[in-house]
């Protein structure tokens, strides 16, 4: 039991128990206001813990889970297969953590449940089926919990506008530095000077440097040698 005022907790959409819990739920909560007068339960689904014992083809297995992943194996009591809409239904889980407590489940090296189709990737008419065919060693096993980053898959590599806008200035303010001082440069040494410069700001790559340093010329802060094409020359 945690006091709010000493162990402040971003409260949660609750989840919609089995009736089993609810009523067990609701039995401790009759007993705790009448020890604790004042105060007020609020259930944390999305912090606990919970050991489930399944069955399987070849055996029964204890399952160590997170109280979401109880809430969704519970379901497998009525039927083999859901898709993601009906298990969201269902169970009431938020849409912020449903989907790694599902991917968990379903995670190759874990398999209790099968994804069809085997993709990172959800969506509403997804199918999760329960894995008569789950094998392991071990009597009792834990289920790691995915990331929200490992869930969400690869991020993005795109890069905001205003991100690359600035990128460009400073690349091409790199360029004008080194050649200012330098006055004559060869193409491989210029790029190698500006990725030298802007190793601690971010990485840049060589393609990126020609762009800008074709864009200098064409407003004239630089020029090519007429007989070395990758020799650049200042222009003050």
């Amino acid at each position: 039991m945690l006091t709010s005022g000493f162990w402040p907790i971003t409260a949660v959409s609750d989840a919609r128990l089995p009736v089993k819990l609810e009523s067990t739920c609701a039995h401790f909560r009759e007993f705790y206001t009448k020890t604790q007068s004042g105060r007020r339960l609020a259930w944390q689904t999305n912090k606990g813990t919970a050991e489930l014992k399944a069955e399987f083809m070849k055996g029964k297995k204890e399952l160590l889970v997170s109280t979401f992943q109880m809430l969704i194996l519970l379901l497998y009591n009525a039927g083999d297969t859901f898709t993601y809409k009906e298990i969201q239904d269902q169970s009431g889980i938020p849409e912020s953590e449903l989907p790694r407590q599902l991917l968990s489940l379903a995670h190759p090296q874990v398999a209790v449940l099968k994804k069809e189709p085997n993709t990172k990737s959800i969506r509403p008419d997804h199918k999760f089926t329960y894995n008569q065919r789950y094998t392991s060693k071990l009597f009792r096993i834990k289920i790691p919990l995915l990331s929200q980053r490992a869930a969400a898959g690869p991020a993005s590599t795109e890069v905001p506008s205003g991100v690359m806008e600035a990128r460009k200035n400073g690349v091409e303010a790199a360029i004008v530095r080194v050649m200012k001082s330098r006055k004559t440069l060869d193409h491989n040494n210029l790029v190698a000077e500006v990725c030298k410069q802007l190793s601690s700001k971010f990485a840049v790559e060589p393609a990126f440097i020609k762009k800008r340093i074709e864009s200098l010329i064409e407003r004239e802060y630089l020029e090519r040698d007429q007989e070395d094409r990758r020799l650049y020359r200042y222009l003050a």
